[in-house]
């Protein structure tokens, strides 16, 4: 019965919510002016976010859904790091003084592609124009099969403490079907370098849905990835989206799982981790039950932005790189997504931002209630509403109830922990713009 009801909402496109409301719905209207006159008025008493974004790799994995370019020359990728360096002075001119930080992220692409010289005066220029504060969390996305002694020093060198390792499948045969191959050996050598330089905080990405997946290989690489001792995982569901991402028409339609062998297998990981003492937290991720995004979930403290779930709890966070978003108090500023455009317009002294949104009070209150929904699969949306001085309309939600999906006390929600993989379609009752949208956003399940 379960199964059932979730595959009948398995083929729905619904957004992943890591902001609200999404990206589709940001538009020109919204551009460096307002980025500008928003970053002045930051509080200069508020620690901020910083996420650097790095579009680049050696080679292109087929899955990949990310803003990214596959080079094999560094040039381009040293010549990208030499404007990066100007887009942080551009920034930190605009900013009411030298602002406290408590997260950076690093994303990409592969920001381990770059030369180790150029990471390291990334971080100092980073470290010369902000405040960045003694426990900040300094994340970055690591690609294994790249990483070296140096660039693991220059981690060392520079206060990195966490990072994300994207392993994906432990598999051969689906490494080799999504271009992705990295054995064993070669996640072993990058932990023990990361954990030599001092960096605490490991997380594995594992995907499913991928081409040639089964629940088996999926455990294995599970039971595999465990043996790592990461305190944290992230699993996502493969999005196979080739009209906008031509490279994946690598991976043939007739070798992906379907909606049902997409959800055993998730559940299937999900016990595994389960298993080895892991906390799913939201829908996505899990971390080991003593580890601070556990205790967040505990307590009532759990956030999402646009690198997921997060213990990250400022409110502004500053995206700088080609495609990078930043998140505002006022709204949403994403920067444009030509490379070459980009450096452009930052080696004029100009904000690269080609469209944002203005939230309005509406879109407040309706994110703070997908928001707590995504994070904690519950919600008291009178609350919220109270909080936000306002009333709030409820959207219909009797086919969750009837099914068992949800249970209610008047306008307080809790998901059933059994359908937690239905969580962006309940969220998705919550979207205003949604009913009207021309986006393709990934499958529900």
């Amino acid at each position: 019965m379960r199964t059932d009801t979730i595959l009948k909402y398995a083929g729905e496109r619904i957004p992943r919510y890591t902001s609200y409301p999404t990206a589709p719905h940001f538009t020109p209207d919204i551009g460096a002016v307002s980025f500008a006159r928003w970053l002045g008025e930051l509080d200069p008493a508020e620690p901020v976010s910083l996420y650097l974004h790095i579009p680049f790799c050696r080679t292109m994995c087929w899955y990949c859904g990310c803003h990214t370019k596959a080079t094999r020359r560094l040039a381009p990728v040293e010549a990208y790091a030499e404007v990066l360096l100007k887009e942080i002075d551009t920034i930190a001119n605009r900013t009411p003084g030298r602002l406290k930080v408590s997260h950076i992220h690093w994303g990409g692409g592969s920001p381990t592609y770059l030369p180790a010289p150029y990471f390291t005066a990334l971080m100092d220029r980073l470290r010369h124009r902000f405040d960045v504060l003694d426990d900040a969390e300094v994340a970055v996305e690591v690609d294994p099969r790249i990483f070296s002694p140096e660039m693991a020093a220059a981690f060392g060198e520079t206060g990195v403490n966490r990072a994300s390792l994207g392993v994906q499948t432990f598999d051969e045969e689906v490494q080799r079907a999504v271009n992705r191959v990295q054995d064993r050996d070669c996640i072993e050598a990058c932990v023990n370098l990361l954990r030599a330089s001092g960096v605490t905080g490991i997380n594995f990405d594992l995907l499913y849905g991928l081409p040639l997946q089964t629940v088996e290989n999926c455990v294995a690489s599970a039971e595999t990835a465990l043996e790592f001792a990461p305190d944290r995982f992230s699993v996502f569901g493969y999005a196979h989206v080739p009209h906008m991402k031509p490279h994946q028409k690598m991976i043939r339609d007739e070798t992906l799982p379907g909606a049902a062998e997409r959800l055993a297998q998730a559940d299937a990981i999900a016990e595994a981790l389960a298993r080895g003492g892991h906390v799913q937290i939201g829908l996505d991720h899990f971390a080991y039950r003593t580890d601070p995004m556990a205790i967040a979930l505990a307590t009532g403290n759990l956030h999402r932005n646009f690198q997921g779930y997060t213990t990250d709890a400022a409110t502004a966070i500053i995206g700088m790189g080609a495609s990078a978003i930043s998140w505002m108090p006022q709204g949403y500023i994403q920067n444009t997504t030509n490379n070459h455009e980009w450096e452009r317009r930052v080696e004029a002294g100009d904000l690269p931002v080609a469209r944002g949104y203005c939230l309005t009070p509406d879109d407040r209150l309706r994110r703070a209630i997908i928001e707590r929904l995504m994070c904690h699969l519950d919600v008291d949306v009178d609350a919220i509403a109270a909080a936000a001085g306002t009333a709030f309309d409820m959207p219909d939600l009797s086919a969750f109830e009837h099914a068992g999906i949800i249970s209610r006390e008047g306008n307080r929600l809790a998901m059933n922990p059994g359908y937690r993989p239905l969580l962006r379609s309940v969220a998705a009752a919550f979207d205003a713009y949604l009913p009207t949208s021309t986006a393709r956003h990934a499958v529900a399940v």
